[in-house]
């Protein structure tokens, strides 16, 4: 019997640990399947972990400035690519292309980004 309520509770351990890490890392509320591509000038960029992001000021179609949420990779996989925390300013234009979000926030999941410079790189 003790045997058995070891073996319940260690598995609601297990599950109550992994079903956030699992969700953490999630990328359904984007539109992975049918990339965008926004091009703006950065408000602001924040090399956080666990992602780093960048703040956009995106012209939308009715000509009013917008504010894009572009999430980026964590620090670790951006620093294979290539990026430190100096790749892009306040005041760059660049151009984000991945995963807008499903809900139509001004937001997405970026993939590759063309900086100021006319590199491409991952994000």
């Amino acid at each position: 019997m003790k045997s058995r309520l070891l073996a319940v509770l260690v598995g609601l351990g297990v599950l109550m640990t992994t079903t956030p890490l699992s969700a953490h890392h999630s990328t359904t509320m984007y539109n992975m399947a049918n990339p965008s591509t926004v091009t703006g000038t950065v408000k602001r960029f924040e090399w956080t972990n666990p992602h780093a992001y960048i703040y956009l000021e995106v012209k939308g179609d009715d000509g009013k400035m917008v504010e894009w949420e572009v999430e980026m990779m964590s620090l670790n996989h951006l620093k294979s690519y290539g990026w430190s925390r100096d790749t892009v300013k306040e005041g760059d234009v660049i151009t984000c292309t991945g995963g807008a979000a499903k809900s139509g926030a001004p937001a997405m999941l970026s993939s590759l980004i063309k900086l100021n410079d006319g590199r491409m790189i991952k994000s």
